[in-house]
């Protein structure tokens, strides 16, 4: 088996066509990143744990999209609805974590923007309601409480705890 030389196998490698940031930039970047998201699964592990989990859960969809289903105890805040009613629902001291449909949707992004906007501390729930679902965590419709089970290709189905 040939050799190649770190400068070759760059030139021909897609993965490192563009060089990895430094570390200091990348423990920025991801630092960041942390700021600004959070896990469903660190979300569900926070709200289950009891007691105040210290934020408050918005669920940014339409009214028929809550009612087909979303996270227990959320609150529901369609985006379009943020700059009138986000006063009279959210306290503007207790950060706020939005979450839509799922990772192929912006509007927990756009609300985050909005209530960023009106002065609140907000992350993005990532995967939104989708991954909450595919997690296997419980989740409540128009017509009562559901869950299914976890899919495997989200989460350990043997384990609450992913290692992540």
């Amino acid at each position: 088996m040939a050799m190649t030389s770190p400068t070759t196998a760059t030139a021909v490698n897609s993965v490192l066509r563009v060089p990895p940031a430094s570390p200091a930039a990348a423990a920025a970047y991801f630092g960041a990143s942390l700021a600004f998201h959070a896990d469903v699964s660190d979300v569900a592990s926070a709200l289950a744990a009891g007691g105040d989990p210290g934020f408050v859960v918005v669920d940014s969809r339409s009214t028929a999209s809550w009612d087909q289903g979303h996270v227990p105890g959320a609150v529901h805040l369609p985006t379009a609805l943020i700059p009138e009613q986000a006063a009279a629902l959210l306290d503007p001291a207790v950060p706020v974590v939005t979450y839509c449909w799922g990772p192929g949707c912006n509007g927990a992004t756009r609300a985050a923007l909005a209530l960023a906007q009106l002065g609140y501390q907000v992350k993005e729930m990532l995967g939104g309601f989708e991954y909450w679902a595919r997690e296997g965590f419980a989740f409540e419709t128009w017509e009562g409480g559901e869950q299914r089970a976890a899919d495997p290709l989200t989460a350990p189905v043997d384990d609450a705890d992913c290692g992540c």
